[in-house]
């Protein structure tokens, strides 16, 4: 499928809604587990989601659109998350990331894209030039990963008590994909 910023636009926009839905009210063994080790819970990575609204996607478009290829995008912490959701309970970071994701399509709205703008480029530090299409697909695409990551993550936490099951649920046999 080519890029259409109004489907991505359609995309952001209710990510927090079915995160909400998903998450809200449901107790602590299921939205702050994770896989083990250093791997993310679901309160963890909707907190990865409110910061990249506020560190990464539109500092990122507004770099491209002001410097094009001249110098890099700024890097992106990932794990910056972390301390921006410390002492915050589930309610509040899935609070916080609505908020952040819809100053951020405010934001998105007001630049009030051409088709000209969506071809122009900039320079990603690892991947070299892309073009702003390639980064907004790369937003809503990314919301994708970590909403798959978040199922995949709660399955986790039920891997022992399917049983037999487990052969035939794809959740239990995803290996991950990153963050």
């Amino acid at each position: 499928m080519e890029h259409r910023l109004d489907h991505t636009i359609a995309l952001l926009e209710r990510t927090p809604g079915a995160l909400d839905e998903l998450l809200r009210g449901l107790p602590a063994e299921w939205t702050d587990a994770n896989e083990g080790g250093d791997s993310w819970g679901p309160r963890e990575i909707v907190a990865h989601l409110a910061h990249a609204d506020r560190t990464d996607w539109m500092v990122r478009i507004r770099h491209l659109l002001d410097v094009g290829e001249t110098q890099p995008f700024p890097p992106f912490d990932r794990l910056g998350q972390r301390e921006a959701m410390q002492g915050k309970s589930l309610p509040e970071v899935l609070e916080d990331f609505t908020a952040a994701r819809a100053a951020s399509l405010d934001d998105l709205r007001a630049l009030n894209l051409s088709l000209a703008d969506l071809q122009r480029r900039g320079t990603h530090p690892t991947f070299g030039s892309v073009t702003l299409s390639q980064l907004l697909a790369t937003w809503a695409a990314h919301d994708l990963t970590h909403l798959h990551q978040i199922s995949r993550v709660m399955a986790h936490q039920y891997r022992e008590a399917v049983g037999p099951w487990t052969q035939f649920l794809g959740v239990m046999q995803c290996g991950g994909h990153g963050g």
